[in-house]
């Protein structure tokens, strides 16, 4: 009877060390506030601002000097300088300069 009273004990004791030793840990962290204080994050961050801003200043410099040749060819029509087939081809140079800025800003 003693040994079985020491047997089931020990085996109670194995089991309950063993779901002691097996037992999954959950731990919890806040990656955006670890992110936010590092101080290369802080850095690429500023550099993809610059970067951004350089991007958009050149977008806008496209975009006004199409606007100026634009204006221009409107200018020379007016006065009569351009023949119909000047016109085409320069409406042709402005189509595909207006694409050519369509196709950077999606690319930006």
């Amino acid at each position: 009877m003693k040994q079985i009273i020491k047997i089931t004990i020990i085996m109670v004791a194995f089991f309950l060390s063993t779901g002691v030793a097996t037992a999954q840990k959950y731990g919890y962290i806040n990656s955006q506030a670890l992110l936010a204080d590092m101080e290369t994050v802080k850095q690429a961050r500023a550099n993809l601002e610059v970067l951004q801003k350089q991007l958009q200043t050149k977008g806008q410099n496209m975009v006004q000097a199409l606007q100026a040749k634009y204006q221009k060819v409107q200018e020379q029509v007016a006065a009569g300088g351009m023949s119909p087939k000047q016109q085409e081809e320069e409406a042709k140079k402005l189509q595909a300069e207006e694409a050519k800025i369509g196709a950077y800003q999606q690319e930006m």
